[in-house]
């Protein structure tokens, strides 16, 4: 998914607009990924096609995508979960965080 910059823009301001430093922020676009993400949706991590049943945060603020196959479950950092196409709504969060997170690490 490729957005403009501006949108990138906006929907960064809109996650983070009242956090007052890094851990505030990244709890501004958890939210904001829980709250627009269509859930559940496929994908495949490492050739496993994997469920994406809802997103989290860890003890050490690493957003995580919770994804099932069958009986098992890992969680896979927000960050390098792959995207299946079609794109599932409200993938821009995800696409916005990505984009925040290069800029502030």
């Amino acid at each position: 998914m490729k957005l403009s910059r501006a949108k990138l823009r906006k929907l960064i301001e809109d996650a983070i607009v009242d956090a007052y430093n890094d851990s505030e922020q990244r709890v501004g676009f958890l939210t904001m990924i829980q709250e627009n993400l269509q859930l559940p949706f496929k994908t495949h991590v490492l050739g496993i096609e994997v469920l994406v049943e809802r997103v989290d945060m860890t003890a050490s603020e690493q957003i995580v995508a919770v994804c099932r196959n069958g009986r098992t479950r890992q969680r896979i950092a927000i960050l390098d979960l792959p995207l299946p196409s079609p794109l599932p709504h409200g993938v821009e969060w995800i696409e916005a965080y990505r984009h925040w997170d290069r800029s502030v690490n």
